[in-house]
C-alpha cells in the first residue's frame, strides 16, 4: 500500500536530507578546490597544487572551509528537490488519469527531476553565494580584498545584506534555474536509466539494487562527482527504504 502523499512527502524531504549531508562530508575538500580556482584561476597550477597547497597554509579546515553553509545548501536543495521529485511524480500521474503507485517511465521521472529543480533553485541560490565567498575567503584576505574579521557565516550574510538587501543573495537565480532544469533532466534521467540497467542485469527490483552499483561511474568537479552523488543517492535510498519500512510494520 503506499504512503499518504503527506507520509510520503516527509519521508522524500528526510531522505533528502540525508541525502545531501552525506554529500557534503565526501565532497566538500574538492568542492573547496574547484571554488578557489575558478574564482583564482592563475594562483594555483592544478587542482592537486590547489589541496595541498591549501593543507600546508590552514590546515585540514581550510579544505572544509564553507561547511556550514555548503550543509545548509545541500541538505535545504537536496530536501526541497526530492520532496519536488516526489510531487512532480505524482502530478504527472494525476495529469495522465494513472493510479498513484503507478511506476513511471524513466523520461517521465527525468521530466519530474528536471521541474523539481525550479523549486531547489530558490534555496539553492542564497546558501551557495555564502559557501563560495567563505571557500574564496584565504586567498581574498591575502590579496586584502576582505577585512580577516569577514570570515564567518554571519559576517558574509551582514556584507550582502549590507551592500545590496535580501534581494542580494538572489543573485544568479536566471542561470541557476537556467542551468538546473537541463542538468537534472540529465541528473534523474542518468540515475533511473542506471537503475533499470542494474536490476535488469541484477535480476531484481530497482530498490533492491547492491550498494556498490551506485558507485559506478580534468577537474574537481568531475572527481569529486563521482564519490559526492553515490553519496547522495545512497543516502537517499537508504534512509527512504528504512522509514518506509516503519511505515509498512
Amino acid at each position: 500500500m503506499a504512503p499518504h502523499p503527506a507520509v510520503q512527502a516527509a519521508i522524500d524531504l528526510s531522505a533528502g536530507a540525508i541525502g545531501g549531508a552525506a554529500c557534503v562530508f565526501s565532497g566538500q575538500p574538492l568542492d573547496t578546490a574547484k571554488v578557489k580556482m575558478q574564482t583564482f584561476p592563475n594562483l594555483y597550477r592544478g587542482f592537486i597544487h590547489c589541496i595541498t597547497s591549501t593543507y600546508k597554509q590552514v590546515g585540514l579546515r581550510g579544505l572544509y572551509q564553507g561547511t556550514s553553509p555548503a550543509l545548509m545548501a545541500n541538505i535545504a536543495e537536496n530536501s526541497v528537490l526530492f520532496m519536488s521529485y516526489g510531487f512532480c511524480q505524482q502530478v504527472f500521474r494525476l495529469s495522465a488519469g494513472l493510479p498513484n503507485d503507478t511506476v513511471l517511465s524513466d523520461v517521465q521521472k527525468a521530466c519530474a527531476g528536471s521541474i523539481a529543480s525550479i523549486f531547489s533553485s530558490l534555496v539553492l541560490c542564497p546558501t551557495e553565494l555564502v559557501k563560495c565567498q567563505l571557500q574564496a575567503m584565504y586567498e581574498m584576505e591575502l590579496s586584502g580584498k576582505i577585512a580577516k574579521s569577514h570570515n564567518t557565516v554571519w559576517s558574509v550574510v551582514r556584507s550582502i545584506m549590507r551592500a545590496e538587501g535580501p534581494r542580494g543573495f538572489f543573485q544568479g537565480l536566471t542561470p541557476t534555474i537556467a542551468r538546473e532544469v537541463p542538468g537534472y533532466f540529465c541528473f534523474f534521467g542518468a540515475y533511473e536509466l542506471c537503475r533499470t540497467t542494474f536490476s535488469d542485469y541484477m535480476k531484481c527490483e530497482k530498490d533492491d539494487i547492491g550498494v556498490r552499483a551506485l558507485y559506478s561511474g580534468l577537474t574537481p568537479t568531475m572527481v569529486r562527482t563521482f564519490p559526492a552523488n553515490g553519496a547522495l543517492f545512497l543516502g537517499y535510498e537508504v534512509s527512504r527504504k528504512l522509514m518506509m519500512k516503519q511505515f509498512d510494520s
